[in-house]
C-alpha cells in the first residue's frame, strides 16, 4: 500500500560560512534545528577564542569534561578518526541539530551543513554524491530508508574541496553511524588516498575505513576508478524524473 504524500517543510539559512539545509515533516523541528545550529555554532566560536589548538591541530586534542557539548562531539570524532577536531565540525553541528529535531517529534529529520548530512526519515530519501570526476558527480546516489536511521553522510575532495587535504582523491562519501564520524572519517580517509599508483592508493583508503569506529561504509573515487567498502545503503543511478515523483534529493559534497 502508498503511503499518502505529506507535506515536507524545507528551510535554508547561512552564518558566516556555514551554510545550512534542512527538511522536515515538522515546522516546529526546523526552528529546533536553527537554534541549536546558531547556539552550538556560537558555543564553539568562544570555545576556540579561548582555546586556539582547538582550531588549528590536526591531530586529535583532548578536552575537559566540562567543555560544551558541540566540542566534546567534535573531539570524540577527532579521536576515533585520528584527525583535528575541526574536520569534524560540519558534521557534528548537523548532527546536533537533526537529534533536535528528533526530540520534537519529527519523523523526517534531514540537516545539511556544508554537504554534510545527518538524517533520521520514515521515508526513502535519496542522496546524490558529487565528485571532482565528472563521470561519476552527480549521477549515482544513496537511498537512505527507517532501517539505516539515524545515520550521517559526508564528502570530502582534494580537488574541490575548501578544506585541508592531505590526498589525491577525487572523492571519499563516508556513511557512519553519525555525521560527525562521517565528516571526520572522509577526512581522514581523503588523506590516505594518495601516491602514483592509483588503485593502491583506493586499497589504502578503503582498509583505513574499515579502522574507524562508527563508519559503516564508504565510496572512494580516484582517476576513473571506484572502490567501496562496508554495508551502505542502496546505490542508485539519479532520473531527471524524481523531482516529479515527490523523491527528496540531497546533494552531498565538502563546501567549507
Amino acid at each position: 500500500m502508498t503511503r499518502p504524500r505529506r507535506k515536507i517543510y524545507e528551510y535554508g539559512f547561512a552564518v558566516d560560512e556555514t551554510r545550512v539545509h534542512i527538511k522536515s515533516d515538522e515546522k516546529a523541528a526546523i526552528r529546533e534545528a536553527v537554534e541549536s545550529i546558531r547556539s552550538n555554532r556560537k558555543r564553539l566560536v568562544e570555545y576556540v577564542r579561548e582555546n586556539p589548538k582547538f582550531r588549528y591541530s590536526l591531530e586529535p586534542v583532548e578536552v575537559e569534561a566540562d567543555s560544551p557539548e558541540v566540542v566534546k562531539v567534535m573531539a570524540e570524532a577527532a579521536e576515533a578518526a585520528r584527525v583535528g577536531p575541526m574536520a569534524a565540525v560540519a558534521g557534528a553541528l548537523a548532527e546536533m541539530a537533526m537529534e533536535a529535531m528528533l526530540r520534537c517529534g519529527a519523523k523526517l529529520a534531514l540537516v545539511e551543513n556544508g554537504g554534510e548530512v545527518s538524517v533520521s526519515t520514515d521515508r526513502p530519501i535519496r542522496i546524490a554524491i558529487l565528485s571532482a570526476d565528472p563521470s561519476f558527480s552527480g549521477r549515482m546516489c544513496l537511498e537512505v530508508t527507517e532501517e539505516d536511521c539515524s545515520m550521517g553522510v559526508a564528502t570530502s575532495s582534494s580537488r574541490f574541496s575548501h578544506a585541508l587535504s592531505f590526498g589525491d582523491a577525487d572523492s571519499v562519501t563516508v556513511v557512519a553511524d553519525r555525521a560527525s564520524i562521517a565528516d571526520a572519517a572522509a577526512t581522514s580517509i581523503c588523506n590516505a588516498v594518495s601516491g602514483g599508483d592509483i588503485e593502491a592508493s583506493i586499497l589504502k583508503g578503503l582498509w583505513r575505513a574499515r579502522e574507524i569506529r562508527g563508519v559503516r561504509g564508504a565510496i572512494i573515487v580516484r582517476g576513473g576508478r571506484v572502490g567501496l567498502t562496508g554495508r551502505l545503503p542502496k546505490i542508485m543511478k539519479v532520473t531527471d524524473d524524481w523531482q516529479n515523483n515527490g523523491t527528496t534529493l540531497i546533494e552531498t559534497r565538502r563546501l567549507l
